[in-house]
């Protein structure tokens, strides 16, 4: 295991700008050393200070070489507030990369469905670019955002661009509408009934809130997409981020060093029998 792993490297912010009204997406430079790699799916513990650390996915692009990690932040708890609104200059502790990240190649020649709710788009956004810079390698790319209203959404000015694309399809919808909403209304596993997909290749990418994840893996199961091709993402067991501290189990795995992604056929039954 290696220092990145163990010990906080200094990190200066470098740009944190506002994407709504609690939620930023936050620029990271090392101080004294390169970026290390980070696969989609990966994700850093970032400490602000003394108040303590939190597990932030990576949200860049994986086929463009950078010399800052990008991840977004949302402000929940104290370490996520700090984060939000350190300014730039300020300097964080980053350990990591960590986890298996998404396994992208298992999709190849099928469709690829991507599913978001909330913050997860952050965890997802290198899936999309990873899939639009090989697009060929995938048939279908299906996008589907769900948020409790249109300006929690991340990413817009992204969303709307690949909204125009010929080559996928986007598909956002809230619980609660807004005055010039064009969007779909409703929850997040609705679309998933009626949208074009060949089930038994498509392989689906899901991160959200736990019971957002739930519905959304049950709904595909019902359209015919086998559970080892449904993967998801469980981030809220994450703790120390080395799988040391036993403290955020799903037994027999540690979120932290077996995942956070993992297929269906295994976390479903983990999610079944854990406590919330």
């Amino acid at each position: 295991m290696s220092l990145d792993h163990l010990s906080p490297t200094p990190y200066v912010v470098t740009g944190n700008t506002r994407e709504n009204a609690d939620t930023a997406p936050l620029r990271l430079a090392p101080l004294d050393r390169a970026v290390p790699r980070f696969h989609p799916g990966q994700f850093a513990m970032v400490r602000a200070g003394s108040i303590g650390e939190i597990a932030l996915a990576t949200s860049a692009d994986p086929s463009t070489v950078d010399s800052t990690l990008a991840h977004t932040v949302r402000a929940v708890d104290p370490v996520s507030t700090a984060l939000r609104h350190a300014r730039p200059g300020a300097v964080v502790g980053v350990r990591g990369p960590f986890g298996t990240g998404w396994d992208l190649p298992v999709a190849a020649q099928g469709d690829v469905l991507v599913v978001a709710g909330g913050i997860g788009l952050a965890a997802l956004r290198p899936v999309v670019l990873a899939a639009l810079a090989q697009r060929w390698r995938y048939r279908r790319l299906v996008l589907v955002l769900g948020a409790h209203s249109p300006g929690e959404f991340v990413y817009r000015p992204e969303l709307a661009a690949w909204s125009e694309r010929e080559d996928m399809t986007v598909v956002s919808t809230v619980d609660i509408t807004a005055a010039g909403w064009r969007g779909q209304v409703g929850f997040v596993t609705e679309p998933l009934a009626w949208l074009p997909l060949e089930p038994a290749t498509t392989t689906a990418f899901v991160c959200g809130p736990e019971p957002m994840t739930r519905f959304t893996a049950q709904s595909l199961l019902r359209r015919g997409v086998p559970a080892h091709r449904i993967r998801v993402y469980l981030d809220r067991n994450i703790q120390c981020g080395v799988g040391q501290c036993g403290l955020r189990r799903l037994d027999p795995l540690l979120p932290c060093w077996d995942g956070p992604e993992l297929d269906w056929a295994t976390a479903g039954e983990l999610l079944t029998a854990a406590p919330s």
